[in-house]
């Protein structure tokens, strides 16, 4: 894979109309500096507004994914992305005339073209990897999704996908080098629907700018010719154009590639990963994947590089199990002895979940005091190991640390299972259950091998430190 960082060495423009919103638009690709991203500039709005291409800008993903900003939209950014991206191109000012990038074919291709006419320059910055350490996992039971990142120094993606039609089947498809593959093999791949589907986007206004050469229309359904023509005249086309075809296309329109759905659904979550605003170093294996799908899986990616981020920014030493040490800890939370009470972390899903270790030994200080003779660890220590926990959690990649503290405001449904002995050691699980601006709520239990020994719903926020 590459090293540096690469723009263009010159801009380049295309010109079309737009799938879904139906309205013409010329996109320029030019030169960005290192670092810059992918960014969407709406030229047709007053102070060019611009969209940078990150997943938390993406705001909508009915048949495409749209990314928004102060109001300002951008449609279908996927088949753009996925080209920048194939191209391992790591910056690039994207200039539009028009709410969305045009459709062209329907595939990446016209714009892989033009960007490898335009050149590409090497960049001295190198490029800032996300690697995949370990498996990192998106399910949806309701539609039967499946998107998993593996381990790997390279990147490799497999894609199936099953919509239990007979009309298209079962098809998969993957890509194991973006070089030597992605131009020649995917790039080309196009848009796709089922008929019994066409009707439906179109009564929603969803492609008007859609026709017979940009997406292949998947016959799933017996049709007359006069609904045929009805369909057509909502779509703008001529229904002596229509036809249903023998070949199971409308138009007896001939595949690309045999599995060319399956390679266009990889195109589409290529492009989706690219909001991600770095490339990935992992095998993704992908089962019947959609925009939804992908957004909510890139979502788990940024959590974790931003868990790295915050890793790789207070745990100096890498140790195997271990997220945060006691010093990483120390330089995190305020506390001190003797009220730091918690070892380390083992486990940070950021925004999600955090597990922490307590070893509770008769150095305590509280045991000269708690039940000389009968120590025990008291509930509201517990309680505090709790709350500095999920005072931990509550940290994001963006936060300045040193300027805030997490404040603990309020305990609910408070219980104590068994005690706490010196020797024991508690492990705590924190899960966050509901979190607005600089509040959040999460529940938490601590375990002594693997029984329950305390359980609470905790309250807390994060303030600016006073001067």
């Amino acid at each position: 894979m590459l090293i540096h960082q690469r723009t263009l060495q010159k801009e380049v423009s295309l010109w079309g109309t737009g799938l879904h919103t139906g309205k013409e638009c010329m996109i320029t690709f030019k030169p960005a500096p290192v670092n810059s991203g992918y960014r969407f500039v709406r030229t047709d709005i007053e102070n060019s507004p611009e969209i940078p291409a990150l997943i938390e800008n993406v705001v909508d993903v009915l048949r495409g994914t749209t990314i928004g900003l102060d109001g300002v939209k951008v449609h279908t950014t996927e088949h753009v992305l996925g080209a920048l991206y194939g191209l391992q191109i790591d910056n690039c000012r994207i200039e539009l005339s028009g709410p969305e990038p045009p459709v062209m074919d329907g595939s990446s291709h016209p714009f892989a073209e033009a960007l490898l006419g335009a050149g590409f320059l090497e960049q001295e910055e190198p490029k800032n990897y996300l690697v995949i350490d370990e498996t990192i996992e998106y399910h949806d039971a309701e539609n039967s999704v499946d998107i998993v990142a593996l381990p790997l120094d390279n990147f490799r993606i497999t894609v199936m996908v099953d919509y239990k039609n007979p009309a298209l089947g079962s098809q998969h498809s993957g890509l194991f080098d973006l070089e030597q593959e992605f131009v020649k093999d995917f790039s080309a791949s196009r848009t796709f629907c089922f008929l019994s589907e066409v009707e439906a986007l179109a009564n929603q206004g969803i492609i008007k700018g859609g026709d017979i050469d940009n997406a292949i229309v998947i016959i799933d359904k017996t049709m007359q010719q006069e609904e045929l023509s009805a369909l057509g005249e909502k779509l703008g086309i001529e229904s002596a154009n229509l036809i249903l075809g023998k070949n199971g296309i409308l138009n007896n329109r001939e595949l690309r590639f045999k599995n060319e759905p399956a390679r266009h659904k990889l195109l589409d979550l290529l492009g989706d990963i690219a909001l991600l605003g770095m490339p990935l170093k992992a095998q993704v294996l992908a089962a019947r994947p959609g925009h939804a799908s992908n957004v909510e899986f890139v979502k788990q990616l940024k959590k974790y590089a931003d868990r790295n981020k915050l890793a790789r920014q207070f745990q100096h030493e890498k140790k195997a199990g271990v997220i945060f040490d006691i010093n990483a800890i120390q330089n995190i939370l305020p506390h001190r002895y003797p009220f730091l009470l918690i070892d380390k972390i083992v486990e940070f899903k950021l925004d999600e979940k955090i597990v922490s270790i307590k070893n509770v030994t008769m150095n305590e200080p509280f045991f000269q005091g708690h039940f000389p003779g009968n120590p025990i660890m008291p509930g509201v220590l517990i309680l505090e190991a709790m709350a500095q926990t999920g005072g931990i959690m509550m940290l994001n990649g963006n936060d300045n640390i040193k300027e805030s503290v997490v404040y603990f405001m309020g305990i609910d449904k408070a219980r104590f299972r068994k005690p706490v002995l010196p020797g024991d050691t508690l492990v705590i699980e924190a899960i966050m259950t509901n979190k607005r601006r600089n509040v959040c709520q999460f529940d938490a239990k601590a375990y002594v091998r693997g029984e329950l020994v305390c359980e609470a719903s905790l309250m807390a926020t994060v303030v600016q430190k006073s001067k």
